[in-house]
């Protein structure tokens, strides 16, 4: 009996991270590590600057075209010379330099057009880091609540114990039958069962925080245990709200507005281009210098080049139809989910609330009425043991009641990203 007890205390122990010396995290420190650290997030931020450093270039001109070479010079070396006979010779060393002045409108729509991009890179890192805090959150509340669980079992071992050495005491001195003494034995295993697989869910929790957060999944650290039960009755269910706290439907209005800077992009390309060429030619023999100075221009409202900008910009309308479409339904959808968990949490706060306030303050009354009466030889061990089995089930209960309160308060800080 005495080598249960030091195990189960061994194991409370080891499980909960040797509270007096590991770190200890709050699950804010745990939140502000992963937003700063998690290799998901850096790569969006690298995506972003990215992004950002190729606007910069967006209203870069193309590069002047440079060519030299020979210009309507014949095979036949002799004729490039003058004979002094009257003929000056044939042929020229050309150097020429070509130059396109894009439009000015199409290199400010590409400007924004990048940076729109960027804007909604952003947006997906929002989205990707609210899934990552409702992760954490989940991993920090179950541990929590693992912690409280093994708190019980110890002072449950105590219990049963106590049970168990006055049952043999009692035994001995003809005082008290044996028949209740195996199911304190039985249950005493099942807590100290109970205890081993609560101490490895506990170390999950630590591997997958530690991941999180981007450190050593064998780093140790205890958490603080701190939670808070939030009331979110007043919240309002239109779609201005959703439309202004979630990232997934600010990153559609940003494609959209995406769409709508492609379709002025295409607008711009229909618009002429001017470019200068100039020519310098040396003459060969006694022919004077010549050049050619010309002007150009692109003309891409020509019916068999303009085809190709008037179909993208119509693809782009129909593209922004859809998004809309989309936000449409993940906003009904939202407020669909929104609505019914916030019945199930404020039914579930109830409940909560009737155990920590009746039920298990009436059930600690009656298993203390029984210990007193046990310990004055008015009452039996199974008596005894039916009454802490009772209040044992019903904080077990209370406890997994408490952590679909925080489960469910954690999807609703989801749907609504309450960080």
């Amino acid at each position: 009996m005495m080598r249960m007890n030091k195990t189960i205390w061994i194991l409370t122990i080891l499980c909960s991270g040797f509270y007096s010396q590991a770190q200890v995290l709050s699950l804010d420190s745990i939140l502000n590590k992963i937003r700063s650290n998690n290799p998901g997030l850096k790569m969006y931020d690298a995506e972003i600057r990215s992004m950002d450093e190729a606007a910069y270039g967006a209203k870069s001109w193309m590069p002047p075209e440079v060519g030299a070479g020979f210009f309507m010079t014949p095979y036949n070396t002799k004729m490039w010379r003058g004979d002094g006979m009257g003929s000056p010779g044939m042929g020229q060393f050309m150097f020429s330099i070509q130059q396109m002045f894009p439009n000015k409108s199409n290199l400010d729509a590409q400007s924004r057009y990048m940076l729109a991009m960027s804007s909604l890179e952003k947006e997906r890192k929002n989205h990707t880091l609210n899934d990552l805090f409702a992760d954490a959150k989940k991993n920090y509340y179950e541990w929590m609540i693992d912690k409280r669980k093994l708190t019980i079992l110890a002072q449950d071992e105590k219990l049963l114990n106590f049970m168990m050495e006055s049952a043999e005491l009692r035994y001995k001195n003809g005082l008290g039958k044996i028949s209740a003494y195996y199911k304190v034995k039985a249950s005493l295993g099942n807590v100290e069962s109970m205890s081993i697989m609560l101490g490895s869910e506990i170390s999950q929790k630590r591997i997958l925080l530690n991941m999180l957060m981007n450190r050593d999944k064998k780093l140790s650290f205890e958490i603080d245990s701190f939670y808070m039960i939030h009331d979110y009755s007043e919240i309002s269910l239109d779609s201005a709200t959703f439309s202004n706290a979630r990232s997934d439907i600010r990153a559609i209005e940003d494609n959209i507005q995406l769409n709508n800077l492609k379709i002025n992009l295409e607008r711009t390309k229909l618009k002429p281009e001017f470019g200068i060429k100039y020519d310098n030619g040396v003459a060969f023999g006694d022919n004077p210098m010549m050049f050619s100075l010309m002007g150009m221009v692109r003309i891409p409202l020509a019916p068999w080049s303009s085809k190709m900008y008037n179909a993208n910009i119509e693809s782009y309308k129909w593209k922004s139809e859809s998004l809309n479409q989309q936000k449409a339904m993940i906003i009904n959808e939202a407020q669909g989910m929104t609505g019914a968990m916030l019945a199930d949490f404020d039914a579930k706060k109830k409940q909560v609330g009737l155990y920590e306030n009746k039920i298990i303050p009436a059930l600690k009354k009656n298993y203390q009425t029984m210990q007193l009466g046990y310990e004055q030889n008015t009452e039996e061990l199974f008596m005894l043991f039916d009454a802490w089995e009772t209040l044992n089930m019903t904080q077990l209960e209370y406890l997994d009641q408490l952590h679909q309160l925080l489960i469910i308060q954690i999807e609703l800080e989801k749907l609504l990203e309450i960080k």
